[in-house]
Order: structure tokens, then sequence, then C-alpha cells
């Protein structure tokens, strides 16, 4: 490669086109480049499968699918109750437990596998409904990734490098996966007939979409209305399409393991939970604003540009939840976030002249620069904590200690009481708790369990109140990590990595 100087400096763009090589293609290779690193990244973050948050009730719930998969009752107490946590997908990864005596936690290993591989795929093709550009697809991954905000958002159904790297292995990115897969298909029944039996497949897609986990579900139907809108589709479609709404609705409805409907109710049940998400939007978005700029451009060429209209979704759900005070509402976030953030990618490979998408490149590189900054932390998942730079290793969130040890006492089916944190993660091995460690609508004595709980680590608690709380329960164990019970019928079997004390209750 000849570099020429001149008196003003390199003349790059003139040595890169002398030697044959088009910025463009130097641009697709870097983007792939990339691309492959932090999909490398994540395949290493599966096999650590870190755990913070969620992962204790998901292993829990194929525990129960696997030891009970007809009736196979709350996934954390000991109690008779449906669950939204059955879904199609979690009753895929209970047999496949099931089937071949594998450790949970190697199956959810397996189900963050396929779900990545399905959101990888999925935004894959659903970008080559927008763009033919080769780049496009790459640039769409590394904007899902990166074009968030200066602080993680990590919560499950968002795409954000650090937040898959926690929640790969949950539902929620299968479920957006597939969802990018159902946008694709529904485009393409809506470009050319298809007959009834596309349809009607869709709608059964759609709902199973909403069970398997039911914000992104929403985020998913809010894609699919504006592909129908921006699809302007004649009447030849409509009959079908009400044919595979009214398949999707028949099949959430015939769902024998929790009513869906029923979850209408649950919001107040949530909103506490969900407040949390509408703090600090400025840290946690403002790199998307590149989006929105984008979006405006793409409303000019078409009112009814699909991702303009799935952002506009997206938006107003998210608003009307802060106005009514239904906090649970911010879950359809990434209806507004994706969007925006796939509108960027595509604006560096649209835009009209070379020029504008020069800037456009170098706008999304240094988003896609300060994202990736904010998101270091998750390579602590890989590199050791104590390897990392300073600056990346304030970033890192270290993992939950796992409860393994008591395997060896507790049996599966025992109820351990446990509080806090502790309580989210003894189910993922087999036992119960007796309250449960997360937020249940259909467990009718859930506020009872609560206070049994709180008042059994209480300081002030007889032990004759100790004794009738573990006979209504049935409590065979006591797991107390933080050092509060000093009851002298309480028999020490095991101590933790961390002082945590494992009780034998007489």
């Amino acid at each position: 490669m000849t570099v020429r100087f001149s008196s003003s400096g390199v003349s790059g763009e003139t040595g890169a086109r002398r030697s044959g090589i088009r910025p463009a293609a130097v641009g697709r290779a870097l983007a792939a480049g990339v691309t492959g690193l932090v999909l490398l990244l994540l395949v290493l973050v599966v096999v650590r499968l870190p755990w913070m948050g969620d992962l204790g009730i998901h292993a829990a719930t194929v525990q129960r699918l696997r030891h009970s998969p007809l009736a196979p009752g709350n996934p954390l107490v000991d109690a008779n109750t449906p669950s939204p946590y059955y879904s199609p997908w979690t009753l895929v990864l209970g047999g496949v437990a099931r089937a071949t005596g594998l450790d949970v936690f190697v199956v959810l290993r397996l189900a963050a596998a396929a779900g990545l591989a399905l959101l990888v795929t999925g935004v894959w093709r659903y970008v080559r409904t927008l763009s033919a550009h080769p780049a496009a697809p790459m640039l769409a991954l590394l904007s899902l990734w990166f074009l968030w905000g200066t602080e993680p958002l990590l919560w499950s159904g968002f795409t954000g490098l650090h937040s898959l790297a926690l929640t790969a292995a949950y539902p929620s990115t299968f479920t957006l996966g597939l969802a990018f897969h159902f946008w694709t298909w529904l485009s393409g029944a809506l470009r050319r007939p298809a007959g009834w039996r596309v349809w009607l497949g869709l709608g059964v897609l759609w709902a199973v979409i909403l069970l398997c986990h039911q914000f992104s579900g929403v985020v998913a139907t809010a894609g699919a209305a504006a592909t129908v809108a921006a699809a302007r589709p004649g009447r030849a479609v409509w009959p079908r399409l009400g044919g595979a709404l009214l398949l999707g609705v028949s099949v959430l409805g015939a769902w024998p393991y929790y009513d869906f409907f029923a979850l209408a109710d649950a919001g107040e049940r949530l909103e506490t939970v969900h407040r949390v998400l509408y703090a600090h939007p400025v840290a946690r978005f403002a790199l998307a604003l590149l989006g929105v700029a984008a979006l405006v451009a793409r409303w000019r060429r078409d009112h009814r540009d699909p991702l303009v209209v799935f952002c506009a979704l997206g938006v107003l759900a998210v608003a009307a939840g802060r106005v009514t005070g239904h906090h649970s509402w911010a879950r359809a976030l990434p209806a507004a976030v994706i969007p925006a953030q796939l509108a960027a990618a595509l604006a560096v490979v649209e835009a009209g002249s070379r020029r504008v998408r020069a800037v456009w490149a170098a706008l999304l590189a240094g988003a896609l620069l300060a994202g990736a900054w904010a998101q270091a932390g998750a390579l602590g998942y890989v590199v050791p904590a104590d390897a990392l730079p300073g600056p990346v290793a304030e970033k890192y969130r270290r993992p939950w200690p796992g409860y393994g040890w008591i395997t060896s006492r507790v049996r599966y089916g025992d109820v351990v009481m446990a509080d806090g944190r502790v309580a989210r993660q003894v189910p993922a091995y087999g036992p119960y708790t007796v309250a449960p460690g997360y937020p249940d609508f259909f467990l009718a004595d859930e506020e009872r369990r609560v206070a049994a709980t709180r008042a059994y680590f209480a300081a002030g608690t007889s032990p004759s109140e100790r004794r009738r709380i573990e006979r209504e329960y049935e409590v065979r164990w006591v797991l107390d990590h933080r050092g509060v019970l000093h009851d002298p019928a309480l028999r020490a079997v095991a101590r933790g990595p961390r002082g945590e004390v494992l009780y034998a209750v007489p």
C-alpha cells in the first residue's frame, strides 16, 4: 500500500483509492471484526453464566418442569398455584433437562446460547427487510449493544451488552430474538401474497411470544403493528390478519399453565418494582438520541415508515405509564429505543450523499465508542476482576455467590426459611422457600408468607413463635446469611464460604 504525503498532510482517501482499498470496505471489515469480538465475549459469558438478578427463578422453573411437567405447582414455594414463568420455552427447557438428566444450569447455558443465536439471526434477517446494504446488519447489532447511554441499564428485555451478559439465559432474550424473526416473516407475508397457513402460523407465533415473556411480547406487538401500518395492506390481507389475531388470542386463552388474561390485574403489584426504569433517562438513553435524529429524516421521507411508527408506539406506551402511574409500562422502553438504534445504523448506509454518510458514520462511531466504554464492565465476567484496569473494574458488578453447598443436605422439595437475596437463589437448586423471592400475583397468601419470614428473622421473636412458623410451613432448614439468629433450638449443620449458616430445624 502506498501512502502519499502532501503539504497539508496525509491524503488517506487518495492513497486508499490508488491502492485499491475502498473506505466502505475498510468500514465493513472493521464492523465485522468488532461484531465478531462482541459475539465471542457473549459466548464466553454464557460459559461463565454470572448470577445476578432473576437467574434463580428461571432455574427453579426448569427444576419444577423437569420433575413434574404436567403439574409443576408454584416454582418458588410449596403451593399448588399457576405461574406465568411456565411458558412454551421453559416447558421445552424442562423437557430437555428431564430427557437428558443434565444439570439445570447446563440447560440454562444451552438456553442462553439458543437465545443469543436467535437474537443475532433475527436482527440480521429483519434488518435485511429494511436495507440490502451488506454492512447494515452488523451496524444494527453494534447499535443494539452499545447505543444506549453512559449508565448501563441492566434489565431483562434490554439489549445492551452488559444487560445481555446477565440475561442471556432468561426467556426475555429468546423471546426478543423470536420477535425479530416474527417481524421478518410478517413483512414477507405483507409484501407478497401469503395463504391462510402462513397467516395462521404468524398468529400462533405471536401468542407464543406473549406467553414466553409478556413484556417482550408487548414490544413484539408494537413492532408488528408498525409493520402492518407501513405496508398499507389491501383488502385481501385484512381477513387473514383478523384470522391470525383470533387464533393467537385462542392460543393465549387455552394455555393450561396460567391464565394469561388474568395478568392484566397484576399491574399494581409490579408498579413499585418498575418505578426505577423512569429514573436517569439522560444517563441511560442519551446516545440513542442519534437514532431519533435519523428517525426524523425517515419520517420526512415517509410518515408511515415502520421504524418511525414503531418508536412512536413505544414512546406513547412509556409516556402513558409515567402519566398514569403504571410504572410497569416502562417495560415497553425497548419499543422506543430499538427502532431509534436501527435507524441510526441504517442512516450510515442510506444517507443521500457520500459526505453525509461520512458524517453519519463518524457520529455513530463516536456514539458506539462512548457506549462501549459504558458497557465495559461486562468484560469482568470473562476477565478476572483483579486483571481489569481500574476504570473498567469500577464498572464491573460482581456476581452473586451460589448456594450449591447446601445441596449435600437439603433435598429437592424441602422447605428452607430464607430471606432477601438468598430466597431468590435457594429454589434454583430444588428446595422451596416460605416466602417467594419475587412478587407472585397468583399466590393468594403471599403477604402472609412475607410477614412470617420477616417475623422469623426479627430479633424480638420468641422461640415458640419460630416453632409455630416452622410447623405451619413445614420448614426443615433455616439459612441465615446475616448472622441474626440466636436460637438454641436450631442446630448448625453447615457453613457457607461467606459465613452463611445452614441450620436444621428441630
